[in-house]
């Protein structure tokens, strides 16, 4: 008994060293860097709304965030998911730019009129070839991918919303817009009417459509 207790006491004393401590460290995930998830957004950005969803692959997207390949997956948990990411990070950007045009001065018409104008702008500025990507990704995915769908979903909630309210002002104070319909049936008719714009705009490279929806499509809706 004395020898085992010995034992024991040597093994307390000096435990056996491991062998290979860095490969425990290797195998430790490392916390999620925000630097990284920006760069593969806006690298993926860039790169659904000039070629489409299908046509950017994974790898595609990692080498021009400047990333390894494998790093894609610690942030996203499918392709659909950094899809639905994009369009959060497409959305928030213009949420932050453009929507303030809505409660800024002028009467209600006007501000919705500079709205859409500076939207067209954006779309002119990439020469008319990316579209909107709202309106893309809702032909490309809209009817098979849950994610996405949810995203657009709630995307369009928030425009019609900021919309709503505008119209609603124009309605009920200096604007001249009509009360025959609800705020909300005409915030979503101009959302519509402009996807159909955006649409026509990038297939045929240029900014008629967008003029058209602006000479004729607003004034003929809000009257």
């Amino acid at each position: 008994m004395t020898a085992a207790y010995a034992a024991i006491g040597r093994f307390l004393a000096a435990p056996p060293k491991i062998a290979d401590r860095s490969a425990i460290m290797v195998a430790m995930p490392r916390p999620p860097n925000p630097e990284v998830r920006r760069r593969l957004l806006e690298a993926g950005l860039e790169l659904v709304h000039a070629r489409g969803f299908t046509a950017s692959g994974v790898k595609d997207i990692t080498d021009a965030a400047g990333v390894p390949k494998g790093s894609f997956y610690a942030y996203f948990d499918s392709k659909e998911a950094f899809a639905a990411a994009i369009l959060e990070h497409y959305w928030a950007d213009l949420e932050a730019r453009l929507l303030p045009i809505l409660s800024s001065d002028g009467t209600a018409r006007e501000r919705i009129t500079r709205f859409f104008h500076a939207l067209a702008d954006e779309h002119e500025a990439g020469d008319f070839l990316l579209g909107c990507l709202v309106g893309n990704l809702s032909l490309e995915l809209g009817g098979s991918s849950e994610p996405v769908r949810t995203e657009l979903v709630r995307i369009l909630d928030r425009w019609d919303a900021a919309l709503t309210r505008c119209v609603r002002a124009g309605q009920r104070g200096p604007g001249g817009i009509r009360e025959d319909l609800d705020a909300g049936e005409l915030a979503a008719q101009l959302i519509e009417a402009w996807e159909g714009a955006a649409l026509r705009g990038k297939v045929t490279r240029s900014r008629t459509p967008y003029d058209r929806f602006e000479a004729v499509t607003v004034p003929a809706l809000l009257r």
